[in-house]
C-alpha cells in the first residue's frame, strides 16, 4: 500500500501577481516559488493567468496559518486596484 506524502509547512504566502494585460491576481500558497511557476507554465496554474502570461510576482506577505493565509487573501481582493498597487509601486512614482 502506497502512503500519500505531502509536504509539511508552517509558512503560507499570499501573494499579488501582475499579468502581462497589467490586470492583478492574489492567490494563497505554502509554496510561493512553485506556486508563480505554475501560473506561468503548468496546467495547474489558475484559469484566470492561463490567459494573462506571463505573470510577474510584485508582492508577497508571509502568514502563520492556511486560515489566516485565506482570511488575508479575501481582505486583498476586497481592496481597490489603486490600494494594492500601492502595496508594491514605489510611492515616489505616484
Amino acid at each position: 500500500m502506497l502512503k500519500k506524502t505531502t509536504v509539511s509547512t508552517d509558512t503560507f504566502y499570499v501573494y499579488i501577481l501582475e499579468c502581462a494585460d497589467q490586470t492583478l491576481y492574489i492567490g494563497a500558497t505554502n509554496n510561493l516559488t512553485k506556486r508563480v511557476q505554475q501560473h506561468n507554465s503548468a496546467v495547474a496554474g489558475a484559469k484566470y493567468t492561463k490567459a494573462r502570461r506571463p505573470v510577474v510576482l510584485k508582492y508577497s506577505e508571509v502568514v502563520d496559518t492556511f486560515a489566516a493565509s485565506r482570511a488575508r487573501e479575501a481582505e486583498l481582493k476586497r481592496l481597490s486596484r489603486r490600494e494594492k498597487l500601492a502595496l508594491f509601486v514605489d510611492k515616489a512614482v505616484l
